[in-house]
């Protein structure tokens, strides 16, 4: 794959720490997380991993501020022209891959079309203007995508349109990449190549990436830290510390690591 040109100017400086300090969320009486304290950090592929109904997405929502949570959150934005560290409570820009998009079959909307819809105003069924084609193409260029442009999105393959999604999600480049689920149902070729963009993205570009996924072996591979989440920060450290943790092997079993 070529290398990854994203064409946005830099975003320096951006967010290099995120610091999560006694997070909890109940809903009623029931405590979906209970004080979870974890440090995030630029550059680096953290997954969050554990059983369905521990929590996970609870936790993205959270960080999102999308529900209701105690505790605290802070990002800090680097460094300062006196040397102190940025630390604000600001909400960073965040990208995000669900697990799925919902396009119904028969859809007559292409890759172009549904890229438009997300990033302007200009209504998809005009005549396209030649800034709107070389838009498209640069937006798609960053996940390689481009040549998908004019196919229908309802006729892309479950690997395809996730990456199509990827290429909107990094557009303009985000402090903070959210990946929940993001190749659900894809096919094994599909899933490497997904895990290898986006491994490639922190490498390049600096981002902190926040991935949730059950493909625990590609997670050993890919991931430079893995949080164990039940209802709260069971494990969480780098993939051998994580799947030797007995909780971890408890719930997965052992996970072969390849050396």
């Amino acid at each position: 794959m070529a290398h990854i040109n994203l064409h946005h100017p830099s975003i320096y400086p951006h967010v290099c720490l995120t610091k999560i300090t006694n997070l909890s969320v109940k809903n009623g009486s029931d405590v979906i997380l209970s004080n979870v304290n974890l440090e995030i950090r630029c550059g680096e592929l953290t997954a969050i991993v554990g059983r369905n109904g521990a929590g996970k997405t609870t936790f993205l929502r959270a960080l999102l501020d999308e529900i209701p949570h105690t505790g605290e959150i802070t990002y800090d934005h680097g460094v300062s022209a006196s040397g102190r560290k940025i630390v604000t409570h600001k909400k960073p820009k965040f990208g995000y891959v669900p697990q799925k998009l919902a396009i119904a079959p028969g859809s007559p909307v292409s890759v172009s079309d549904l890229v438009l819809s997300c990033v302007s105003n200009y209504p998809v069924w005009l005549p396209r203007r030649k800034k709107d084609i070389l838009r498209v193409e640069k937006i798609l260029s960053a996940t390689n995508t481009q040549a998908l442009a004019d196919r229908r999105a309802g006729d892309l393959s479950g690997g395809e349109i996730q990456r199509v999604m990827l290429a909107l999600a990094i557009y303009p480049l985000p402090d903070i990449l959210i990946l929940d689920e993001p190749v659900s149902g894809v096919d094994r070729n599909g899933l490497k190549d997904f895990y290898d963009l986006v491994s490639r993205l922190r490498h390049d570009y600096d981002i902190t990436i926040l991935l949730v996924s059950h493909d625990l072996d590609l997670i050993a591979e890919k991931a430079d830290r893995v949080v164990f989440i039940d209802h709260g920060i069971a494990a969480e450290g780098t993939p051998d510390d994580v799947y030797s943790d007995p909780k971890f092997m408890e719930t997965f079993g052992r996970i072969h690591i390849n050396s």
